[in-house]
């Protein structure tokens, strides 16, 4: 652990859908004062409960990346690090040092199949090392397909899951 906290950081109640509360990707959640946290805390959904901010958790990502500062949340998925844009700043994640660190991890994430996808709102784009993939809205019913040549990611589409079910 880090011994960071989240302060008056507040950006992961903008960023994150909550289903439970059918809060969608990129506005504010009802129960959060920002800058101030949330007011339903000891109550809070399920979803927030089991959130986990990377920058809190990850060392690696320096005092730059606190999402209050950096306007980006960081957090992981089952094959990947995802970069969830505060959408008033959609290309925060384009500037410096982020870009050139985003960079990084997509190569380091190259050789051991793990995917770097930015979010602005519901539009997405899967950094590789050689190229950015504008995957466009990405619905929860669809999934996102990479080509692969040896450990090179060459191509990217969104699929349905009921194609994927074939």
């Amino acid at each position: 652990m880090t011994g960071r906290a989240c302060g008056d950081c507040t950006l992961c109640c903008k960023v994150m859908a909550i289903e439970e509360i059918a809060k969608p990707a990129g506005q504010w959640c009802r129960h959060c004062k920002p800058g101030r946290g949330c007011l339903v805390y000891d109550d809070r959904p399920a979803e927030c409960r089991a959130f986990n901010c990377l920058w809190l958790m990850d060392e690696r990502f320096g005092p730059h990346w606190k999402p209050a500062r950096s306007k980006m949340v960081l957090t992981s998925s089952d094959d990947g690090l995802e970069i969830r844009c505060d959408p008033g700043f959609p290309d925060a994640w384009r500037k410096e040092p982020f870009r050139g660190e985003i960079g990084a991890l997509a190569t380091a994430g190259e050789t051991h199949d793990v995917t770097v996808l930015v979010i602005s709102g519901q539009k997405m784009v899967l950094v590789t090392p050689e190229k950015e993939f504008d995957l466009g809205v990405v619905g929860a019913d669809q999934r996102i397909v990479r080509e692969i040549d040896g450990n090179r990611v060459v191509g990217a589409t969104v699929v349905n899951n009921s194609e994927m079910d074939d």
